[in-house]
């Protein structure tokens, strides 16, 4: 017998299928997506930016161009935090007030809505007696609310809550209601089969299936709740976005509001994307986006 037939044989390393190159070029891929995703909304707002800068430079324009918003505003821009006591605050406690009225106001809009909307979906005489009253106080603009909300409170605070609250809760309501009645009958079959009732069949049955609906009425109510406190704040006053809007307005220091009208849109679209995001996870994605 050969010594070395029960020696065993080194094992030669597989080498490796990925190239050096391989990492450059999926990063070179990223890139182009991102730049694909991200170069056309740039073309856009250079392209308005320039359109913007040439109509307002016109003779006889009223609206101040880019340049001079960035020179007379440049202060609230890149000092947002300042606060010298009173109504002279920066941008941000503007912002973080408004918002907090919004958060509070529409917290409890979802909460009634959806219990509201659970009740009218599954209840035909709730829906009956209800639906109408619904169908016509939503018609009331939110800001006719605002002289009731004030002599019932007799205080700004709770009344702008007030406001955001009854301006968001309608279509909370109403799109909960078409969830839960839109249910399809399969499900309700299958439950009816396995005998889940109660509690059970509205955890696993009602919710899974309107939660899309509930959401896309979520979405529109803190859409409708961020307008409504920006209109109420002027009138009502104090610290928050829209006051400081109409008192820019008062000082006709047009450059401010393009500013603040600039922070309200963009607050308003994170308020969008962070409920659609909540609704995408809960809903595993069937939530409109």
């Amino acid at each position: 017998m050969n010594a070395s037939a029960g020696t065993p044989k080194p094992v030669t390393p597989a080498l490796s299928t990925r190239t050096p190159m391989a990492e450059p070029g999926r990063l070179a891929r990223q890139l182009r997506q991102g730049a694909a995703e991200v170069l056309p909304l740039l073309v856009v707002l250079a392209v308005l930016g320039a359109v913007w800068e040439l109509a307002a430079g016109l003779p006889g324009s009223s609206l101040p161009p880019p340049s001079k918003v960035w020179v007379t505003s440049n202060e609230l821009i890149l000092h947002p935090f300042y606060d010298r006591g009173g109504l002279d605050k920066g941008l941000f406690w503007h912002l973080l007030a408004s918002l907090q009225r919004v958060v509070v106001g529409f917290a409890l809009a979802a909460v009634a809505g959806v219990a509201l909307g659970m009740l009218v979906g599954t209840s035909s005489l709730a829906m009956r007696g209800l639906d109408p009253i619904f169908q016509v106080l939503r018609t009331v603009p939110p800001l006719a609310w605002l002289p009731l909300s004030l002599a019932a409170f007799r205080d700004a605070q709770p009344s702008a809550i007030f406001v955001i609250f009854i301006t968001a809760i309608w279509p909370v309501i109403i799109n909960t209601a078409v969830g839960v009645r839109n249910v399809p009958q399969d499900y309700r079959n299958v439950a009816r089969v396995i005998r889940l009732r109660g509690m059970g069949f509205f955890t696993k049955i009602i919710l899974p299936s309107a939660a899309p609906y509930i959401f896309t009425g979520l979405r529109i109510g803190v859409g409708l709740s961020w307008l409504a406190i920006v209109a109420a704040e002027m009138l009502i006053g104090g610290v928050g976005i829209g006051f400081f809007i109409w008192d820019a307005w008062n000082s006709s220091h047009i450059s401010e509001i393009i500013l603040a009208l600039f922070y309200v849109g963009i607050i308003g679209f994170v308020l969008d994307r962070m409920i659609a995001g909540l609704a995408k996870i809960v809903t595993r994605g069937t939530a409109l986006n």
